[in-house]
């Protein structure tokens, strides 16, 4: 199957969803997330079909690839999405108070379909090989997102975070295409195949206007993932936006980042005139990341800026294996951190979800007593912390694991000693809700109901996060 297929099957379940949702009544919006998400995981099967990249010679060759990696974060994206509409329906509730009430029901269904979008432009960015590919499926995505974050319009924290995230996402856009410009104009090419080659013909003159359009770029990506110092719009916006869109930011977006990082500098390591200043670079903010992330989680009281900084530090320790990308096992190790990072971090959002409907806040104060009002919530949680936090037998350690065993072979003896010390004081941060939850009496004593959607989700992605901790051979062979 033609990779470029998948894609082009979310656009247009997102065109048909948009369409039915113009002729649906206020009470069947819910059906358009689990349309939605019951197509995604129809082309989540499809991508398990063998993958081939267009023909050699045709158009979409220069732009898209079908490798691994791709692959592999493709279906990463995919499952993000069903997750994200899953969580959707329940989420009903918060939007008709907060949207405008001048058309019943309006707005609503746009919110289950709109992600699908964001797909797409997400599944196009982890498969393209040229920058102007790239920047194309980037605005798709973050243009949506803007949408998605500012959703609660009656709400000012919505309101604030969306205005947030749009300037600043606009001033990362300027950068990447201020940074794509330099580079098109010193190498005469924007294609990541065709770079190595064009940037070894160039004469040593024009070294340092490479170097700056590659660090325009690397602004740019950084913004995208969250590394310090451009993590600034992460807190507020979390806080902010709808928690499901937080949870959606948290993994797939930042996902798509890493990717095109990992492509840009897989095409740039190998070359002596720059490899060594990018290393050093990406050194550097792999440590001011993990110190950041994990240091200014310690004081928050809000549980979703607790996750956004957690977010920042969980970047960090992604930033160590891309720093370690001559090694083989670099890119697999990333990609398993992700698949475990997707478990929990939904998973916590999940929970976040369903105890701030229930309470009225995103404080961590509102967990408390948890364990008596709801025990499956409490263990939810109880999981996805320890496996933040990298406890043993946990997604989360497997993939703390691996980083730093790649760190390790090549040599970053200080990042891992760093690391160590910035896990410790996650164990601290993680370890806050813990004891609210099991150690804090409760306000009151009224059990919270879960939903069926959110029990089924709760199950499977805490499965998930002992299966991958217990057994990570299968996510490994799929990397390798």
């Amino acid at each position: 199957m033609n990779t470029l297929y998948l894609e082009i099957a979310v656009v247009v379940l997102g065109i048909l969803l948009l369409m039915v949702e113009a002729y649906s009544s206020s009470a069947n919006k819910a059906r358009l997330a689990w349309v939605g998400a019951i197509g995604l995981f129809g082309v989540l099967i499809l991508s398990f079909l063998p993958q081939h990249a267009p023909a050699p010679g045709t158009a979409s060759a220069a732009f898209v690839t079908s490798d691994l990696l791709s692959v592999f974060f493709v279906r990463l994206i995919l499952a993000a999405t069903i997750v994200f509409l899953l969580t959707v329906p329940s989420f009903f509730p918060v939007l008709r108070r907060s949207l405008p009430a001048e058309r019943e029901g309006g707005g609503l269904g746009e919110f289950a379909i709109l992600p699908i979008f964001v797909c797409a432009g997400l599944m196009w960015m982890v498969s393209a090989v040229d920058f102007i590919m790239i920047f194309v499926s980037l605005e798709l995505a973050t243009i949506t997102l803007y949408i998605l974050a500012t959703y609660l319009r009656q709400n000012t924290a919505s309101l604030e975070s969306g205005t947030k995230f749009l300037i600043l996402g606009a001033l990362s856009t300027g950068f990447i295409v201020y940074g794509i410009s330099w580079l098109f104009g010193t190498t005469g090419t924007t294609n990541l195949l065709a770079l190595p080659s064009a940037i070894a013909a160039l004469p040593e003159a024009a070294v340092t206007p490479l170097l700056f359009g590659i660090g325009m770029i690397l602004v740019a990506l950084s913004f995208k993932i969250s590394a310090f110092p451009f993590q600034f719009w992460v807190p507020d916006v979390y806080q902010g936006a709808p928690t499901p869109v937080t949870s959606y930011l948290s993994v797939a977006s930042k996902a798509a980042g890493f990717v095109v990082l990992i492509r840009l500098l897989g095409a740039l390591w190998a070359i002596p005139a720059v490899s060594h200043q990018l290393h050093a670079v990406i050194t550097l903010l792999a440590a001011l990341t993990l110190i950041f992330g994990n240091f200014a989680a310690i004081p928050q009281t809000n549980m979703k800026r607790l996750l956004g900084y957690s977010s920042v530090a969980h970047a960090g320790y992604l930033l160590m294996a891309v720093a370690s990308l001559a090694s083989k096992m670099a890119v697999p190790a990333i990609g398993f951190y992700f698949a475990g990072y997707l478990a929990m971090t939904m998973l916590s959002f999940v929970v976040l979800q369903v105890v701030s409907e229930a309470t009225g806040g995103d404080e961590i104060s509102r967990f408390n007593g948890l364990g008596r009002r709801s025990p499956l919530l409490a263990g939810a949680m109880l999981l996805a912390a320890a496996s933040l936090a990298g406890i043993p037998f946990t997604a989360g350690f497997i993939g703390k694991l691996l980083v730093f065993e790649v760190a390790l072979k090549q040599g970053h003896y200080g990042l891992v000693m760093l690391g160590c010390v910035t896990v410790a004081a996650g164990f601290y941060y993680y370890f806050k809700v813990i004891r609210a939850m099991y150690w804090q009496q409760p306000a009151e004593e009224t059990p919270i109901a879960v939903p069926g959607a959110l029990k089924f989700l709760i199950a499977v992605l805490g499965a998930a996060i002992i299966a991958f901790g217990v057994y990570p051979a299968p996510i490994l062979a799929a990397l390798r």
